[in-house]
């Protein structure tokens, strides 16, 4: 009787696995895994309530807007009432103060500490109708003793974790949810003269009045994302793998170094930015939007117009506007391709929707 054949597929899989390539992905693991040291440790209510109260946990910049809404707040206690387990929190050990940032989990220590030590009042519940509209101290004393001695756990990313371990961590953490993070973590990771220059440009008022965006994205620093892309795309994508956020935050750390020494260079961005955002204002007639009564900017759209712009400036400075009409593509169908959001982050993709734009303003058409 002859024995069962193996698959195929399982021969083939086999033979493209060199030795080298297991010692090449062993090592990166290895190197990868040195970034991220971390402890286990677990505190109570009461404790994170006090240590909130106090400023022993320290919130950084890219959380701190308190963004739950009061809906979301009583329904995380109503759990925590129940017994129900909570996520884990993640900090980071400042190396310095030894204080806990906190990476991950501020809105729950915020709403913890409003509930036991702010008066905070229950509203509309899902299971326990019975205590809305009362307080933590109005509930009888020993169910007040029992919630303080509740435990929920916490990671510690110790002092040796670099900054990109954080960030990795935190936007790991959050895939999938609000669509600025990456943008607040940079704001918090990376401070430095690039990061305030990106601040101060996305409260631009002319740039605000091209570029809208819906009150949620601007709390979450949509506009400081436009901001960042702008100049990072504009600089060139050598580097760039397909995958926005690493290459964003290189750039940030680069141009925060490099603007740290050579601090005149900070007008000449400046001046990049307001060149660009007078010319698309004066030949774009909805700026970024795409109607003239539209409320949000599409990134891909973004990226296509002001790169675009800025890289025909680059090309020919005297450029102006009473040369172009975009009139007679800005509402094709080939613009409309070129800036969906299909494969929108790939290389390719950007690069095509970039240069639509600038071969366009300087009478190029392939």
């Amino acid at each position: 009787m002859s024995s069962p054949r193996s698959n195929p597929a399982d021969d083939v899989q086999l033979s493209f696995i060199t030795e080298e390539q297991k010692a090449a992905a062993e090592k990166e693991i290895v190197e990868h895994s040195k970034r991220i040291e971390f402890y286990l440790t677990e505190y109570t209510v009461e404790l994170l309530a006090s240590k909130m109260e106090s400023g022993e946990f320290v919130i950084p910049p890219y959380q701190r807007e308190d963004t739950w809404e009061p809906e979301r707040k009583h329904r995380f206690i109503e759990s925590l009432l129940m017994g129900l387990p909570i996520p884990f929190l993640f900090f980071w050990e400042s190396p310095t103060s030894g204080k806990l940032e906190i990476v991950d989990g501020s809105q729950r220590l915020r709403t913890i500490q409003q509930f036991i030590l702010g008066g905070m009042v229950l509203g509309e519940l899902e299971n326990l109708s019975s205590l809305e509209g009362m307080s933590f101290n109005d509930l009888p004393e020993s169910r007040q003793r029992k919630i303080k001695n509740r435990s929920i756990r916490g990671i510690v990313l110790n002092e040796h974790a670099d900054e990109q371990a954080r960030f990795d961590l935190f936007d790991r953490i959050n895939t999938g949810s609000k669509i600025a993070n990456k943008a607040e973590v940079r704001r918090g990771a990376l401070v430095g003269p690039f990061l305030n220059l990106v601040i101060e440009l996305a409260q631009d008022d002319q740039f605000a009045a091209l570029a809208p965006v819906p009150d949620k994205q601007a709390k979450l620093r949509e506009r400081e994302e436009l901001v960042t892309r702008f100049f990072a795309y504009g600089d060139g994508l050598d580097g760039y793998e397909d995958r926005v956020s690493p290459f964003l935050f290189a750039y940030a750390k680069k141009m925060n170094a490099y603007l740290t020494e050579n601090p005149t260079a900070t007008d000449e961005y400046k001046k990049r930015f307001g060149q660009t955002m007078k010319f698309v204002s004066e030949i774009f007639p909805y700026g970024f939007r795409r109607t003239r009564d539209g409320v949000a900017t599409p990134r891909a759209r973004f990226e296509a117009i002001a790169i675009g712009t800025f890289l025909a400036l680059k090309e020919n400075p005297a450029l102006t506007a009473n040369q172009i009409s975009v009139a007679q593509w800005l509402d094709s169908d080939e613009f409309r391709e070129v800036t969906g959001s299909d494969g929108a982050n790939a290389i390719a993709r950007l690069e095509r929707r970039i240069g639509f734009v600038r071969d366009r303003l300087l009478g190029i058409v392939k």
